[in-house]
């Protein structure tokens, strides 16, 4: 079998406290039900030599291929703000594939069994969290967000007891990495300064090789992670992404969105937009993704505090400058976002008036976020409060003196047509548990060129119907 998976295992060679080898549990009755081609292809793998069943073997543990040399990793996390000693309680990472074009990836599983981590768990997943794992990861990449992904999905022909008796099923995930704040936390709790340095180290030249020679690092890293996560949460408020469980075992060091439990789309426009079932305070809200983030930045600082400045109030002090620049650094990020939202190309002193205008404009009449742009793009402003903004924006936009095309174009790629829908990812979520992936697959079609307008997207642009009854997603543990 010729399935071209190129294994070099560098995070096995850390110290064992790190991690726990482990095997995937052996499951009764293997069945794929969905692989991810594009992805296959960009990670130079071939499954043409195998039939379903052996490519059901491979992703759900049974068989595994050569090279892998599979564990679970250790960790800590701030849940809630509440720290907790965790770990992959269902996730084994299979090993470290190489690309064709020399790039590093985690094959991870997730819900194939017990491990160290579990803390009384089952370890398994049921299939619905996994599926919708895949289709928000799929949308995320498609969006131009950097995020993991879903290799393939998987059912074991056996249930787990969850609120109800559930289908149980494995989902592959391909991450840059699993290293997480909560990596760094747990080093730091375990006062294990070698194992710190060892760690720091591997990150750096894991993924940010660029600083690897600099005599002080941790720093710069602290910098550098703190930048992706900017970028990263940047991008999560231009589309309307809620990512529900921000903890810090949540926050990966490589940038990418990690984690699709309780996450979710907002549609008409409120900053306390909360989805999670988990979330009864509102601490993970759309608005407070920004400030989650530098607080999650700032654990990682307070875990680097040793390798940050040999004196202690020093290490203090250069810990402090660089988070407290977080939100400075954030708020040009995304007042340059929505200006791109916008059509904005020249600068002008009340561009930061006009766009909180236009997002109280959004909030007071509970306008749909992601329409609301293409709306202001393609002249279908109904909305009164909405046409007084607009004539405003029409005068700034003619201020620019650029062509109508440039404003348009810029505007198109930072303003989807498409996103997850809640009620659509519902939906198609209720028929696959029947066994009916039509309306999945016609999900994922539809989110594969999100910033194109085309004739079929109408069924997946309207917003939930209005209804009593508040949409809740669950974390599916």
């Amino acid at each position: 079998m010729k399935i071209n998976f190129k294994f070099d295992n560098s995070y096995t060679q850390l110290t064992s406290m790190m991690m726990a080898k482990v095997m995937p549990a052996k499951v009764k009755l293997p069945k794929l039900v969905l692989l991810n081609y594009d992805l296959a292809e960009k990670l130079g793998l071939n499954f043409s030599s195998l039939d379903e069943k052996q490519v059901a073997e491979l992703f759900t543990g049974n068989t595994l291929p050569e090279g892998a040399n599979p564990i679970a990793q250790a960790y800590a996390g701030h849940q809630f703000g509440h720290l907790t000693i965790l770990g992959d309680g269902r996730a084994i990472v299979l090993g470290e594939h190489i690309t064709p074009t020399n790039q590093r990836y985690d094959i991870q599983f997730k819900g194939s069994g017990r491990t160290p981590y579990s803390r009384g768990g089952d370890g398994k997943a049921a299939l619905g969290p996994m599926l919708r794992e895949y289709i928000i990861s799929e949308a995320m990449y498609h969006l131009n967000i950097r995020t993991t992904r879903s290799l393939a999905v998987t059912t074991t022909g056996e249930n787990v007891m969850r609120e109800t008796v559930l289908p149980g099923a494995i989902l592959t995930r391909v991450a840059e990495s699993h290293i997480r704040v909560g990596t760094f936390e747990y080093v730091a709790i375990k006062r294990d300064i070698q194992t710190l340095k060892k760690l720091l180290q591997y990150s750096i030249d894991r993924h940010y090789p660029e600083i690897k020679d600099l005599d002080k690092q941790a720093p710069e890293f602290l910098k550098l992670v703190m930048e992706r996560q900017i970028d990263l949460i940047t991008d999560w408020m231009r589309v309307g992404f809620i990512h529900g469980v921000m903890n810090t075992d949540n926050m990966s060091i490589s940038g990418e969105s990690i984690d699709f439990g309780p996450c979710a789309f907002m549609d008409y426009y409120n900053p306390k937009t909360v989805f999670s079932s988990i979330d009864h305070h509102g601490r993970y809200a759309f608005g407070n993704q920004p400030s989650i983030a530098q607080w999650n930045l700032a654990r990682l600082a307070d875990a680097l505090l040793p390798l940050l400045d040999e004196d202690q109030n020093k290490a203090i002090e250069v810990g402090e400058e660089i988070i407290h620049s977080f939100k400075e650094k954030y708020e040009i990020k995304f007042h340059k976002m929505m200006k791109k939202k916008l059509g904005l190309i020249t600068d002008e002193v009340d561009d930061v008036i006009l766009i909180q205008e236009l997002l109280d404009t959004m909030e007071k009449n509970k306008l749909d976020y992601t329409n609301t742009f293409r709306d202001l793009m393609n002249d279908k402003v109904n909305n009164e409060t909405l046409k007084i903004f607009k004539d405003k924006w029409k005068i700034r936009i003619d201020k620019q003196n650029r062509s109508h095309e440039e404003v348009l174009t810029l505007m198109r790629n930072n303003n989807p047509v498409v996103i997850p829908r809640n009620h659509k990812v519902e939906e198609s979520l209720k028929e696959a548990h029947k066994g009916n992936l039509v309306s999945f697959n016609n999900l994922l079609n539809a989110l594969k060129d999100p910033y194109t307008e085309r004739n079929n997207l109408a069924l997946y642009q309207q917003p939930a119907p209005e209804t009593d009854k508040k949409y809740k997603t669950f974390c599916g543990t």
